[in-house]
């Protein structure tokens, strides 16, 4: 549950840091009944005065033609849009140079696909975390490295605070790995008559869920889900580290590594894998691109499954709980 106060408190700063004014046009591609779409599709370019442009679902094509014609200079999206629009103005050589920032949030943004976006579109791909409970938490300001967005997601908005904590709820030092709690004026009024799950301490820190670390400059790596952890002998398994390397494999499109149950180790890792059309991979190959880029062995995944397409949101991510349901034969909710 949101008030206007609590949606507004993030909207004011988020519009301030990436320079967001009456004269910028707002794509949105995300449904107005997600948060993305209802807050920065809908209340942002009501706040600014500036003009949105609605799809009312996502075709790549119409996409890159919209930047052209309507002059689109920001939109928001996760990554497999963010492929998508560049793969399209590609090939349909579309003129995208209004383009001025792309806000990527959602799943990791792979190095090469920053790299390639900002090329094709002449955009600045910025990363971003945050949830619905609050809106957008961290964003990569514009004066900061382009490459930063492939390293990390960001700083808190003014507004907001972060604190790492370990398994005994103690903060953690810097660089150190652990769940993400977090304060903030753009924090939610708790879940509609579920007051039992709103995760919030005496002091009003919310329990995210989510596991990550800062840095000494105060730039946050969101490093997965609590649950997304695969234990393999009393080892956690790095896995947004190790699908960022995947990624770089010139014949995967999409990836998702999610663990399974193993008698011996308690857990294994198994890659979930798009290729690009007409290619193909093994898991000796994906092992050796691995062992190539310096990858642990431990990390390696150690089954490989390839699929058409991945379980994903309206808003672009991928579904790992639907993976983990399938590959461990039982039941398992979001």
């Amino acid at each position: 549950m949101h008030t206007p106060n609590t949606l507004f408190s993030n909207l004011a700063p988020f519009a301030e840091r990436l320079k967001i004014t009456a004269n910028d046009v707002i794509m949105m591609a995300s449904p107005m009944a997600h948060q993305t779409g209802f807050m920065y599709g809908l209340l942002l370019p009501l706040m600014l005065g500036a003009r949105s442009v609605l799809m009312d679902s996502w075709n790549k094509t119409l996409a890159a033609k919209l930047v052209e014609s309507e002059g689109v200079t920001w939109t928001m999206a996760s990554t497999p849009f963010l492929m998508d629009l560049t793969s399209a103005v590609e090939e349909e050589g579309t003129d995208s140079s209004t383009l001025r920032i792309f806000l990527c949030a959602g799943t990791v943004i792979p190095g090469p696909v920053v790299e390639r976006a900002q090329k094709v579109l002449g955009a600045r791909v910025i990363s971003a975390w945050g949830m619905s409970e609050n809106g957008a938490v961290t964003t990569v300001r514009l004066e900061d490295p382009d490459d930063m967005s492939a390293k990390s997601d960001g700083i808190p908005l003014p507004g907001v605070e972060l604190q790492i904590r370990d398994a005994d709820g103690a903060p953690v030092s810097t660089g150190t790995e652990g769940d993400i709690y977090l304060r903030a004026c753009s924090n939610f009024g708790g879940y509609l008559k579920r007051p039992d799950l709103n995760g919030m301490d005496e002091d009003g820190w919310f329990e995210t869920g989510d596991r990550g670390r800062v840095d000494e400059n105060g730039f946050l790596r969101v490093c997965g889900r609590s649950k997304d952890i695969i234990i393999r002998g009393a080892e956690n398994i790095p896995v947004i580290e190790v699908e960022a390397e995947i990624y770089k494999h010139p014949a995967v499109a999409m990836v998702a590594v999610v663990g399974y149950p193993d008698e011996r180790l308690g857990e294994r890792a198994c890659a979930v894998i798009t290729p690009k059309p007409g290619q193909t991979l093994t898991l000796e190959e994906i092992q050796a691109f691995l062992k190539d880029r310096g990858v642990t062995k431990q990390y390696w995944p150690e089954r490989l499954e390839l699929r058409d397409t991945l379980p994903m949101t309206a808003s672009g991510k991928i579904q790992k709980f639907a993976l983990r349901e399938e590959l461990r034969g039982g039941e398992e909710k979001a």
